[in-house]
């Protein structure tokens, strides 16, 4: 071989091997950005799936109207707690309530005055898995402030001339103070039932009525605009409070931080003070 010869196939050699570096280098440069892409993409994709997961925008709340003082509070502690969102509350008797749902009302969340009007919404599959009892409530007599009739006990709503006022026999406040009633052995027909406990405690506050059977919430609620006497047999007709996030609910994810919130210690804490009871 001739020395020009031998010079050339060493050219191309060396040629060679830098084409080659020059592949592997390239190699290399693709596959950082591909991982790099790749990362960028993990991290995007947990950003989201952590903001969808985080309480944002409104929560609709259908709830029993004795929960309204103290559902109001902790709407008030909720927003505060998770700034941007909004909770919005339907209350009123929680049988109406709960046909509202069953015929397709918009709301997130139930929290009814018994079972057994929460049994209307999950017997029609309306809401998700089991309700949870979250508070209980006990009635008690609600008389004008001073008591000017010197009503002590159930009994005593039974004296001819006494304009006494009921909740609906359908509304949980009305079929307890049935059952109380009935334990007691009394009958008493009043002068008026009405839809839900607070519109029987207004007949109170506006001297429409001598008495009422309400909730001691409602008569803790009300301060001194009525005076509330106790009788014994509102031990036979405590009401507990179910709650539960409902099937179609538009903004599941702050729904169920609101539920959490009612059942945690700080939620608790809020609704004893209102006088319901633990669970």
């Amino acid at each position: 071989m001739t020395r020009s010869a031998r010079r050339t196939r060493r050219t191309l050699q060396v040629a060679g091997a830098g084409t080659a570096a020059l592949l592997a280098l390239s190699a290399c440069s693709s596959s950082d950005d591909s991982s790099s892409a790749s990362s960028k993409a993990n991290a995007s994709s947990s950003s989201s799936a952590s903001a969808s997961t985080k309480p944002s925008g409104t929560v609709t709340v259908f709830a029993a109207a004795s929960l309204q003082e103290s559902f109001t509070a902790l709407g008030k502690e909720f927003e505060k707690a998770h700034p941007g969102t909004e909770v919005t509350f339907s209350f009123g008797g929680s049988d109406t309530l709960a046909a509202s749902i069953t015929g397709g009302a918009p709301a997130d969340v139930f929290a009814a005055a018994s079972p057994k009007t929460m049994a209307t919404v999950t017997d029609k599959k309306d809401a998700v898995g089991t309700p949870v009892t979250f508070v209980r409530n006990q009635l008690e007599i609600a008389t004008p402030p001073g008591n000017p009739d010197k009503v002590t006990s159930l009994k005593d709503l039974t004296k001819s001339g006494l304009k006494v006022v009921l909740c609906d026999k359908t509304a949980p406040c009305g079929a307890a103070a049935q059952k109380a009633l009935d334990a007691a052995k009394l009958k008493l027909t009043p002068v008026s039932y009405e839809q839900d406990v607070k519109s029987a405690l207004t007949k109170v506050e506006l001297k429409e009525a001598d008495a009422a059977v309400v909730y001691k919430t409602d008569v803790h609620a009300a301060g001194e605009k009525v005076a509330g006497v106790e009788f014994p047999e509102s031990a036979d007709a405590v009401n507990d409070y179910p709650i539960a996030l409902l099937k179609n609910a538009p903004n599941a994810v702050t729904a169920k931080a609101f539920i959490a919130l009612v059942r945690s210690a700080e939620g608790q804490k809020v609704l004893s003070a209102a006088g319901f009871l633990k669970p």
